[in-house]
């Protein structure tokens, strides 16, 4: 055990986490020339294509370490086992982020040194820290032409309080400070502590479904080793399996007879059921079970909830199989029943953000060839009604009428932007028009200040990130954590078609922006929605009162063409007919909604 260490890779998006992966991996030998690919680690098409780290990937490399610094001469030399875990830098998966750094003992903090340290580094990096962890900085690409490197050595050093010698400078492009980084790692994070001879104590940091196999489940084993063979069971469902296959996590995974104590590793024991694994459950053996789990791993809260649904009706229980078996590998995400008088039955999602709930959307139509309709996605409130009780309100549809209600509370967070002071102006006008308060404003250094606002969640749903982006052209960063709920004037906005409730197109909404909001989105449908024979009012309504209205007018024949001269009484008699059918067909007809006018709330400027 002394010769395994445990870490993983932290910091903002596009800081050159999985690039510096790649050079580690590469320098050690653990992939050979003819398997390296850049970001070899990001095995999803979709992680390729937007250039993200969506999932935390664990791999096994050996090194060996010959002891060169006279200050760590009690580091013997010999073979090191180092058990990296690539991790995610958005926002919307710092849920992966905490499940890597449970099984780790030290991260390395990484800096890119011509963007200096960004609101993201920083939220991991207190991730890390309330985990107890050994951290490294690391300034990467300090090869580039705008490289500012004494000036991100100076944030470092005011972020953590560590040496200036202690900050490691590295390419993970070129392959510079491979070395000094591997050195560092053995040198400086402590190596695993448990007793090998202890009842059997593994926690479950992810799992992933493989159709031939059943559940393929990766842990950390923090007291005793497994072996191939051995019966084991899971903490929370306490059902018991034969450990088919046992072993360790390379670039595939290898077989091997057991798994040692402070290692990484996996099993394969042929369970088909997706509710029977739990990620951040404890894994232990029947014949010398432990007494307690393992602590420290805390359940995700959903920010973002959305329906969804099957194009066809028919496909809903394929649908449930694939939402369970994506649940196995993203943990984050939560799902319920729900029905819709337009769109039948289907989920109601949980997603940590839009980011998160874009990707599921992908990965169904994928990995599972699921076709799915996303309604208007929301976040959570809380309603009290006239009698004192308490309603969580996830779906529109579930708001108690308005007589009934006492008062409505919504979800607040405190938001922290990182930017040049010549966009505060930009930053201070959006975030005021989203309903945000400045909280602080700070001067990281001359030409970065940090903003502090708390706002609404709602607010920042849609397209508050892209908005930020464009108001400062892309020099800000933005993290956030939610700070509670207070009270809010929220009303139910209904849209309707020829009086008629379209339940998916509800939205919860502040009542300042529902009449602006309501506009606009019955604009959307006019454009989208095709003519009919007969017309079709689109209104948008707060319970009884319609705050906006759009008509699409009905196609309709020349009748009166053949009629050239002669009474006016016959024309009459002629249009007075079409309309007499027009309007037996509004009673009988329905109007489809296309699937674009449930994306078309989204997009809305």
């Amino acid at each position: 055990m002394k010769n395994i260490r445990n870490f993983c890779i932290i910091a903002h998006i596009d800081h050159g986490k999985s690039t510096l992966a790649d050079r580690l991996l590469q320098s050690t030998g653990t992939i050979s020339d003819r398997d390296m690919q850049a970001q070899v680690l990001d095995d999803m098409d979709l992680e390729r294509e937007k250039g993200i780290t969506i999932k935390s990937h664990a791999i096994q490399i050996n090194y060996p370490y010959t002891n060169t610094n006279p200050n760590k001469k009690e580091i013997p030399n010999g073979n090191y086992i180092l058990n990296l875990i690539d991790t995610p830098g958005h926002v919307d998966f710092s849920y992966e982020v905490s499940r890597a750094l449970a099984a780790c003992e030290g991260a390395l903090l990484l800096v890119d040194a011509t963007q200096g340290i960004q609101a993201q580094t920083i939220s991991n990096l207190y991730l890390a820290i309330d985990n107890d962890l050994e951290i490294i900085p690391v300034i990467n690409k300090i090869d580039m032409d705008g490289a500012m490197i004494p000036e991100v050595k100076d944030q470092i050093i005011e972020l953590i309080g560590c040496k200036e010698e202690d900050i490691l400078l590295a390419s993970g492009k070129s392959g510079i400070g491979i070395e000094e980084i591997l050195k560092a790692i053995i040198e400086r994070i402590p190596g695993p502590t448990g007793n090998p001879d202890a009842p059997l104590q593994a926690l479950i940091f992810d799992s992933v479904f493989n159709s031939f196999r059943g559940i393929i489940v990766y842990y950390r084993i923090f007291n005793g080793s497994i072996k191939k063979g051995d019966k084991v069971k899971f903490f929370s469902t306490d059902k018991e399996y034969e450990a088919d296959e046992v072993g360790i996590l390379k670039l595939g995974m290898e077989k091997k007879d057991r798994v040692e104590c402070g290692d990484v590793g996996y099993i394969i024991t042929g369970i088909k059921n997706a509710k029977e694994v739990k990620v951040g459950d404890t894994l232990t053996t029947v014949g010398n079970p432990t007494d307690q789990r393992i602590d420290g791993f805390e359940e995700v809260k959903p920010m973002v909830f959305a329906g969804i649904f099957p194009v066809n009706t028919d496909e809903f229980e394929e649908l449930r199989d694939c939402m369970e078996k994506l649940q196995l590998n993203d943990a984050s995400l939560t799902f319920e029943l729900e029905t819709s008088q337009a769109l039948g039955f289907g989920f109601r999602c949980g997603f940590l953000g839009l980011l998160h709930m874009e990707i599921i959307q992908e990965r169904l139509e994928r990995e599972f060839n699921q076709t799915v309709i996303t309604t208007v996605p929301n976040v959570s409130f809380i309603a009290y009604t006239q009698k004192g009780e308490k309603i969580d309100v996830h779906n529109p549809s579930t708001l108690p009428d308005p007589t009934r209600t006492e008062h409505i509370e919504e979800p607040y967070i405190k938001a922290q932007i990182i930017s040049k002071p010549e966009y505060i102006g930009n930053i201070m006008t959006l975030c005021i028009s989203k309903r945000g308060m400045l909280i602080h404003q700070g001067y990281l250094s001359p030409t970065r200040v940090e903003l502090t606002f708390e706002m609404p969640l709602t607010e920042i749903v849609f397209d508050f990130y892209d908005k930020l982006k464009s108001q400062t052209r892309g020099y800000a960063s933005f993290d956030y954590h939610p700070i509670g709920f207070r009270d809010s004037d929220i009303v139910r906005m209904d849209i309707l078609l020829n009086g008629e409730k379209v339940d998916a197109l509800s939205a919860l909404i502040h009542r300042s922006r529902a009449q602006e909001f309501g506009r606009k989105l019955c604009d959307k449908l006019k454009e989208l929605l095709t003519r009919q024979q007969f017309q079709i009012s689109i209104q948008a309504a707060i319970g009884a009162k319609v705050i906006a209205r759009e008509n699409i007018s009905a196609m309709r024949k020349d009748v009166t063409a053949k009629c050239y001269g002669g009474d006016i009484s016959r024309k009459r008699k002629l249009l007075e007919k079409q309309k007499e059918g027009k309007k037996r067909m509004k009673q009988v007809g329905n109007v489809e909604i296309p699937q674009e006018a449930f994306l078309a709330v989204l997009k809305l400027d």
